[in-house]
This record gives C-alpha cells, structure tokens and sequence, in this order.
C-alpha cells in the first residue's frame, strides 16, 4: 500500500479559502497513492480558537466539497484531515462545533466521519468550544492490491488514550490513521506515542502533524509512519513542509502477528 502523508507548514496570514485552494492543488498532485493523508484542522489552523466559529462549515459545506474534488483528483483515498464542523444542534455540552474527519473513496464518495473523542485545552480550546465525539470509528479502505485494509481513526490528542486503540484493535484494525496538530514543545511525546501504539497493538501506524507557527504557536512536525514491529519506516525530522511517499508491507503485519502473537495474552 502506498501512503503520502502531507504534513503541511503555515502562518497565520494565510487565508483560509487560499489554504484550501492550495493544499487540494498539493494532494491532486499526489496521484499513484493508494491513501494520502492532511493533518488536523490544517484550514482553519488547531490553535486559533478565534477563528473556529467564523470558519466552521456543515459536513457538506465548501471544504467538503473541495476536498471531495481533490480525492477524485488523486483517484485515491483520502484522509482529509479533520475541520471545524458546524453541528446541525448542539450536543450534551451545548456546543454546536466539532473537530471532525473525512475520509474520501476516490471517486469522492464519503468513507468514514470521525469526531474526536479526546478534546485539547485543560477546560479551554477544544473542551470550551467544541462537543466530544462519542464513537470509535474503524473502516475498511482499499489496500491498493484489490483488498482492504481494517483502519482505525483518531486525531492528535487521542494519541495519549490506548484505550481507544485497544478498541479499534479489538475490531480487527491492522492500520491507524493520525492527523495532528501537535506542537513543538512536546513532539517528543508524539514520536514517541506513535511508536508505542504501533507496538502494543501491532498495527501500522500513520501519524501526519503540522508544520509552521499559528496563534503564536510553533508546530511540532515530525510526522512518520510506524510498523507494527515498531520500526520507523518513514519520518520527517524537522517542521518544514514534506510530503513522506511510503510503501507500507500490510502482510508483514499478518506475519508478525502470527511469529508473536502477544496479543493472545492478555488478561485483561
């Protein structure tokens, strides 16, 4: 399977419509990969609380649409990242916002929607602003070989719970899928939590961050693919712009399961 992760470097004076324009410019560009992936809240920017309401859209708005073009453009799969959902009503904190995945057949047809379950901010931010998704999401996507290939989905935070990957292992995943906006300050923690996912659940591991500085903000990089075994089969060690172009051995995991099968001992 090949993946392009795109991890994407801005500033705060990049419009959003431009942002949007650009990057789906980028990923048309990306055709021959069997699944791309965009970090989280690239558009609207994960750290600029103040522009999360004026630029949040229904599931079916504008970005949607430009990123369903953009799947159709790359004839691949597509992880757009996640956005600022507007809600149809607000849920059990009375917030009508949300911090949520599209994930795009090639021929734009909707995948999967994953709302992130863990909110960032200590009660500010995410917590204050937006609602928290109740669902662990797992889907089927092609594998670029005529078969499919059981992913998990989540979103930077959520990085720091295993109980969902737990979860997402349990139905069967082989594949995780991480957008981000994890900052430089604690990118040691996200290297370090992508590889022990990977390990603990023996599932690849595919982790895109952003790059750049937002909200005063320096963004953390380092995005990388993990396999099951823990091995780093892709990185970028730095924050700048990159595109990881990766072939991913999906039976190897099949393998690896079966020479060591650690999960057959739990008991708990």
């Amino acid at each position: 399977m090949r993946i392009a992760v795109v991890q994407l470097a801005y500033d705060d004076e990049e419009p959003f419509a431009a942002r949007v324009e650009r990057v789906a410019a980028l990923v048309a560009g990306l055709a021959g990969h069997d699944l791309v992936v965009l970090p989280e809240l690239w558009a609207p920017t994960g750290f600029d609380y103040r522009r999360w309401d004026a630029e949040a859209q229904p599931l079916d708005g504008p970005w949607a649409a430009a990123m369903t073009d953009a799947a159709r453009a790359v004839g691949g799969t597509l992880h757009a990242g996640s956005f600022v959902e507007r809600l149809p009503e607000p849920g059990p904190d009375g917030n009508d916002l949300a911090n949520t995945s599209l994930v795009l057949a090639a021929d734009g047809t909707r995948l999967a929607v994953y709302r992130k379950v863990h909110r960032f901010g200590f009660g500010n931010g995410e917590p204050k602003l937006m609602e928290a998704g109740e669902d662990v999401v797992v889907v089927d996507l092609p594998d670029g070989a005529g078969g499919v290939v059981r992913t998990g989905l989540s979103t930077c935070y959520d990085l720091r719970f295993p109980e969902l990957y737990r979860r997402q292992q349990e139905a069967g995943t082989e594949l995780l899928v991480v957008p981000a906006a994890w900052p430089l300050a604690r990118v040691g923690h996200w290297t370090l939590l992508g590889r022990a996912r990977a390990v603990e659940n023996q599932c690849v591991v595919v982790q895109g961050n952003t790059g750049g500085t937002h909200a005063r903000t320096p963004m953390g990089g380092h995005s990388q693919v993990v396999s099951a075994t823990g091995e780093v089969l892709a990185e970028a060690a730095h924050t700048d712009e990159t595109v990881l172009s990766v072939d991913v051995d999906l039976a190897a995991t099949a393998e690896y399961r079966d020479a060591f099968p650690v999960l057959a001992d739990r008991r708990l």
